[in-house]
């Protein structure tokens, strides 16, 4: 017997009744920096660039942006041009630390009733009527999640039942259609052909 190939379903939450999800996808906030910082600035709208990321952030480009990976090699493509985190995230880590907002952890799109993580490399969002962008990878979440707040970072890192690492600090993407991004939009996956690939740090 063959094991069944085809392209697992995009996971939405919370569920309500029998399953059905509580709410459709959707766009809760936006956000964008001009400077390199951790967290970014939340906007009433942003404007995707086909190919490039965010109108006016810090990291739009074809290449690599983010000062770590530009030390290393400039030349390498641009593999997280937009980052988009679940609204969940942040009632599962508030505990006893402060409260951790859209915009805080340095995300361009913040969604809600939609397990990002879960996704398969290569998945198309549709955010609004217009944009759309690739899933790439998991953001690789790193000590400036501690500087940002203390006690955070080991509460989007952890290990899953074998030991592995589990990335929780979002997802990164490449734009593939611009257009403008405001809160409220409805968020549409787009699996793609072929079997499901986890995601993996980028």
């Amino acid at each position: 017997m063959h094991a069944d190939r085809s392209p697992k379903p995009a996971t939405a939450f919370p569920q309500g009744p029998a399953g059905v999800p509580a709410e459709r996808p959707r766009v809760v906030a936006v956000a964008a920096s001009t400077r390199h910082r951790f967290s970014k600035e939340p906007r009433l709208a942003i404007r995707l660039v086909e190919g490039l990321g965010v109108e006016g952030d810090a990291h739009l480009g074809e290449t690599v942006q983010h000062r770590s990976r530009v030390r290393r090699d400039p030349s390498q493509p641009n593999l997280r041009q937009v980052h988009l985190i679940h609204a969940e995230l942040f009632e599962e880590v508030h505990g006893d630390a402060a409260r951790v907002l859209p915009g805080d952890l340095g995300e361009n799109v913040t969604t809600s009733g939609l397990d990002l993580l879960a996704l398969s490399t290569g998945t198309l969002l549709l955010l609004g009527d217009t944009a759309a962008v690739e899933v790439t990878g998991l953001r690789n979440p790193c000590v400036q999640i501690e500087r940002f707040q203390p006690g955070l970072l080991e509460k989007v890192v952890g290990r899953d039942a074998d030991g592995g690492l589990v990335r929780r600090a979002g997802v990164m993407a490449v734009v593939r259609r611009g257009g403008e991004v405001r809160p409220g939009d409805p968020v549409t996956v787009v699996p793609p052909e072929g079997p499901h690939r986890p995601l993996e740090a980028v």
